[in-house]
């Protein structure tokens, strides 16, 4: 018989990682709730121009990372890698832009990418993703910093750092662009293949390169910020600005730029310490010109996402416990068949209630019952027996302190409530 195993590079979260999970997104969802954000869905498939266009023709992502194909009207859909594009065409498709500005969204889900899987990352992984539309001032830059410092902070991180650079606008960044073409041609047989081809197709990427034999020679490369409009450049003061003024340290990193096309102005990550080199747990930024692009009106729009699996590895890598997972109050036992009856009974009663309760099923022995409720981490064992039935009477058992008690069976509920 075949044996069916996990497609490369997906990932199944099992029972010891959803404490983990819930966690972070019960968190999630409060920085958003403190900052104003409202939750936000799209679907996990758009068709494929959409990323291709918003996303960039040129990147890795679109060329080799989409997964991609032909649904059965012929069109090319695709699933989506990221969330940006999806929510920049509900924006558009669904006239939000009636609404007050800006527009403040959440949202969390999968997102598919055909990469090399790694610690963390997944083909198949989920993001918490924060989006602001509508405003260019670069105080929301310092505000969506500050949902994703917050969250951190929140989940017990410590060591956060904040590297920030501008990648200019379309008035300043076609100049920088072709100042480091200028610099890399002369340098290119030294280039590893990759780094060539980037030099070819996107020589922004070339800034964030991972080849050793291209370190060195970004040390001379030209620094973007040094070429920046009059525009991109007080937007980039003033939100330094706005951070000094929060008291957040940053680092300025010219070797930021994202690997997304519709990057402008900032872009930011955020890395915390312990993680060794894979130490950046959030990256973002602005992106004026996507909705644009998409069809829509001119917009300003900024934002950032976080992998859950690489924030529940780095928590589980610096020693970040989460709260468990809640446990039931009470395991309703039995013996007889008639006890049994009743035992079902009580469990709807209870639940309706509100009292989270489980019943121990397959008529097994009481002290295999009292041992499936002391693993369940149950609070409370209530042993019903066909005599105790017929007296109207019921057990409650404390199972932290061992002790136990008879109570008249019909004031089980409202002994349990009130426990």
């Amino acid at each position: 018989m075949t044996r069916y195993t996990r497609i490369t590079g997906m990932n199944d979260v099992l029972f010891d990682d959803q404490p983990y999970w819930r966690y972070v997104l019960e968190r999630a969802q409060h920085v958003a709730d403190l900052f104003g954000y409202r939750r936000l869905d799209v679907p996990i498939m758009e068709v494929t121009p959409l990323f291709v266009r918003g996303v960039g023709e040129g990147t890795d992502i679109v060329e080799k990372e989409m997964y991609t194909f032909e649904d059965r009207d012929g069109t090319s859909v695709s699933l989506r890698p990221e969330f940006t594009a999806g929510i920049m065409r509900a924006y558009i498709e669904n006239g939000l832009h009636v609404l007050p500005t800006p527009l403040k969204v959440w949202t969390s889900g999968p997102i598919f990418r055909h990469e090399k899987p790694q610690a963390g990352r997944y083909r198949q992984h989920s993001q918490f993703d924060i989006e602001v539309i509508g405003e260019q001032d670069p105080a929301v830059d310092a505000e969506v910093i500050s949902v994703a410092w917050q969250l951190f902070t929140d989940l017990g991180f410590s060591g956060l750092r904040l590297h920030i650079n501008s990648t200019g606008c379309p008035a300043c960044k076609p100049a920088y662009v072709q100042r480091l073409v200028d610099y890399f041609t002369p340098l290119a047989d030294r280039l590893p293949e990759v780094d060539q081809m980037r030099l070819r197709k996107n020589p922004l990427r070339i800034l964030d390169s991972k080849e050793a034999a291209t370190q060195p020679l970004l040390e001379a490369a030209p620094h973007i910020v040094e070429h920046l409009c009059v525009e991109c450049d007080a937007h980039f003061a003033r939100l330094r600005t706005y951070l000094d003024a929060l008291e957040r340290p940053y680092q300025v990193n010219y070797r930021i730029v994202r690997g997304l096309d519709y990057y402008t102005k900032t872009v930011f990550e955020i890395k915390a310490d312990g993680l060794g080199a894979q130490d950046t747990i959030c990256g973002g930024g602005r992106y004026d010109g996507l909705i644009e692009q998409l069809g829509g009106p001119p917009t300003p729009g900024i934002g950032f996402g976080s992998g859950i699996e690489r924030i529940v590895m780095a928590m589980r890598q610096v020693g970040l416990a989460a709260p468990p997972d809640p446990a039931p109050k009470v395991m309703v036992c039995y013996l007889g068949e008639m006890a049994k009856v009743a035992a079902v009974n009580l469990v709807e009663r209870l639940r309706r209630a509100d009292i989270a309760a489980l019943l121990a099923f397959g008529d097994r022995s009481l002290k295999a019952q009292l041992k499936s409720a002391d693993r369940a981490r149950a609070a409370y064992a209530v042993i019903l027996g066909e005599e105790e039935i017929k007296a109207g009477l019921a057990t409650v058992r404390d199972l932290a302190r061992a002790q136990q008690e008879q109570i008249p069976l019909d004031n089980v509920l409202a002994w349990l409530v009130a426990a």
